[in-house]
């Protein structure tokens, strides 16, 4: 409204300017015609004119009006007035407004163009995300033969990393040197160091810092940033230090940095050191050094520092919530990390897309579906479900909670797909026994135009094992060695020695174990496990001295080991496996199941009368084990100890926790025809998988199960694994 009124002022004061008179003289440059009027074009006229056309341009830049500044350059036009007088003032009226088309048509009618008008086009392509188009403008102006600045160069350097042109790059490099911008001109080089930070040539980098003689803190900053973005944080740190040696003062940017990187070395002492000097400095309330702070705490398992961090934020920002967020879910506070999102959203603050991956992933990581669920449902009304990072984490979460059709439905939906996301598909399609669809996923990554990475390929061998595809698995294991890109790690003969050992193959388990450079304890252990399940006793018992050589300690041997004499029936070994482990203080981790009913967690434990609804549990328990019984399930009672009489063992085995958990599910969803989801922190035993067979012909209803090794889907007297777990 303000602008509509200027207007009207304006043409007013045109108006006065006006004559009836008609135009005694054509000589060029004393009068120009406006309809049927003439305006002399007197030096006080001209003058006032172009002052009101100045004012009122300016107006309409302070007003981000790119409507008003339009109208303006077509009434000079129409009037006759020069309008290319005025063409610098309006085309940094039109970049004021962000409407960079109207722009680059001025641009392109001037006659003269100054290097100011060259810079202003090209940063304003660079900063609507168009670096496409502004290199092809520095290209333009160097084929005019127009010098460029050291404004130029910085501008365009950045748009060359925007688009990897590295080559592009050296080659204006090249001009700075001959220029001799890149030693005098500290603006220039900042933007060097970051152009071949971003390019990952960090020792470039390095080198023309070094050249410039006045550092200062931008380029410093720069490199800093350079080398912690390629997880180079030690070479970061010792930037730091001679930066504060040479008295170049640190900003908000710079301590942001190089606490990430302190966090990222782990380093409590160091952490802490710059802590006391962004405090010394007047950095610890700005918002970036903030966050940064509490990012580096939570790295170190100091979430409660962490939250005293973010507590004394007066107006935290997306970033900042993100990253408390982020360092709830890593530390294992989940279900605050869920809260949080919650709090988030109260004080008005919308997820970005990293924010809802990270709270998908907590939900993943207690397998809760109802709160994926939901999470999904408010990615999809901000419309971040189709973005790469929550597609992954959507992906990941649906397959941890055992919806392998939900997680294949939103995989195939995404327009864009990425090796992460492939990735999440082949380990959800993995963990789940799906082990021939895993394996064409990951054949037909060439047709997507992804290359596999070391995680593609450990995912899709973990799929071979868990679905005991040995022939497929092998085949893709001697295919690393044959990409220069991957090297061969530990996990990936983890895998291996996992299949080949669940294959019975033990002795080439071995034999493989032993062409691997210093072979760590996980190598041993999964043989252990193999022989577990084989009931190979002399072979375990070799195992577990080369494991416990490595790590004496480790309880996770001694349970094996245990476990291994109980399959065989040495009871008198397994008193004295326990025996040893009581004099060492080790202790087994007690089995827990738990199922998510009505939004809420409930956990069971074996022989558990704790829960409110016990009598009515285990009342639905007794009817399920008369059903199960008539359809012919008998217990297995080699699953528990043998000191005990066969009725005592058999109520042992009544008594598990998937058992209750189950139970309590079908007793609290007894009218739904929705499948049951149960969790167990440890491996389900032989007689419970059997038992649960049994029980989904009772109530036909599927019932899945996830242990700490893969999901099994009950259906119909079958499971998924095909009884291969």
């Amino acid at each position: 409204m303000q602008i509509s009124v200027g207007l009207i002022r304006f043409l007013s004061l045109v108006r006065t300017l006006r004559t009836t008179a008609p135009c005694r003289s054509h000589i060029p440059g004393t009068c120009f015609h406006h309809g049927s009027y003439v305006l002399p074009l007197n030096e006080r006229s001209i003058t006032e004119t172009f002052s009101s056309y100045v004012s009122l341009i300016r107006l309409c830049a302070e007003r981000k009006s790119a409507t008003g500044v339009k109208k303006i350059q077509l009434y000079m036009i129409k009037s006759g007035f020069p309008h290319l007088s005025l063409s610098n003032k309006l085309m940094d009226a039109y970049l004021k407004c962000e409407d960079v088309e109207n722009a680059r048509k001025l641009f392109d009618e001037m006659p003269h163009r100054h290097i100011v008008n060259w810079n202003s086009m090209i940063s304003a392509y660079i900063h609507n995300k168009r670096s496409r188009e502004a290199v092809r403008l520095f290209g333009r102006m160097v084929a005019e033969g127009i010098r460029a600045d050291e404004f130029t160069f910085s501008s365009t350097l950045k748009a060359f990393s925007d688009l990897g042109l590295l080559r592009e790059g050296r080659k204006a490099h090249a001009r700075l040197v001959v220029s001799g911008l890149e030693l005098s001109n500290v603006f220039v080089g900042s933007a060097l160091v970051d152009m071949y930070a971003k390019f990952g040539r960090l020792s470039d980098a390095r080198l023309v810092a070094d050249r410039v003689v006045d550092k200062d803190v931008v380029l410093m900053t720069a490199l800093i940033v350079g080398y912690t973005q390629h997880g180079e944080d030690g070479e970061a740190l010792e930037v730091f230090v001679s930066m504060v040696k040479e008295g170049i003062k640190a900003n908000d940017f710079t301590f942001a940095s190089i606490l990430i990187a302190c966090g990222n070395l782990g380093d409590l002492c160091k952490g802490k050191l710059i802590h006391g000097l962004v405090i010394k400095s007047g950095f610890e309330s700005a918002v970036a050094s903030r966050t940064s702070l509490l990012t580096m705490y939570s790295k170190y398992g100091l979430v409660d520092d962490a939250l005293k961090i973010f507590d004394r934020f007066v107006n935290a920002n997306q970033v900042s919530w993100t990253a408390v967020i982020m360092g709830l879910a890593q530390n294992g506070r989940e279900e605050s990390a869920l809260s949080m999102l919650c709090e988030m959203i109260r004080h008005a603050m919308v997820p970005n897309a990293f924010t809802l991956s990270t709270v998908l992933r907590a939900c993943s990581s207690l397998a809760m579906l109802e709160q994926g669920k939901q999470i999904h449902a408010l990615a999809m009304k901000i419309g971040f479900d189709r973005e790469s990072f929550t597609g992954a984490a959507l992906v990941d979460m649906y397959g941890k909670c055992g919806s392998i059709e939900r997680a294949r439905l939103i995989f195939d939906d995404l327009v864009e797909l990425d090796v992460v996301l492939v990735n999440s598909m082949i380990y959800s399609f993995g963990q789940s026994g799906y082990g021939h669809e895993a394996v064409k996923l990951f054949l037909g990554m060439p047709d997507l135009g992804i290359e596999p990475n070391g995680v593609t390929f450990l995912n899709v061998l973990y799929a071979c094992s868990n679905a005991g595809l040995l022939e497929e698995g092998l085949q893709i294991f001697s295919s690393i060695g044959s990409n220069p890109n991957i090297e061969t790690s530990r996990d990936h003969y983890a895998c291996i020695v996992d299949l080949l050992g669940r294959a019975g193959k033990l002795v080439e388990a071995e034999e493989l174990i032993t062409q691997v450079k210093s072979p760590d304890v996980v190598l041993w252990r999964t043989l252990l496990s193999a022989c577990r399940i084989h009931g190979e006793v002399e072979m375990a018992r070799r195992v577990a001295n080369s494991v416990l050589k490595l790590e004496p300690g480790d309880e996770g041997t001694h349970i094996l080991l245990s476990n291994i004499y109980a399959t065989t029936g040495n009871w008198s070994e397994v008193i004295k496996m326990k025996s040893t482990m009581r004099e060492m203080r080790l202790r087994k981790n007690p089995a827990m199941s738990w199922v998510e009913v009505g939004k809420e967690v409930h956990t069971f434990m074996a022989g558990d009368w704790s829960h409110p609804r016990s009598t009515g549990i285990y009342v639905m328990l007794e009817e399920l084990i008369k059903k199960v019984g008539d359809l012919g399930y008998v217990p297995d009672t080699s699953f528990v100890l043998q000191d005990m009489d066969e009725q005592e063992k058999e109520k042992s085995l009544y008594h598990h926790s998937e058992k209750l958990a189950i139970a309590f599910a079908l007793l609290s969803s007894s009218n739904s025809t929705d499948c049951v989801r149960i969790f167990k922190n440890l491996r389900v035993c032989g007689d419970c998988h059997t038992w649960i067979k049994f029980v989904t012909k009772v109530v036909e209803k599927e019932i899945i199960a996830r242990d700490a090794k893969r999901f099994h889907h009950f259906r119909n007297g079958q499971c998924s694994c095909g009884d291969y777990w």
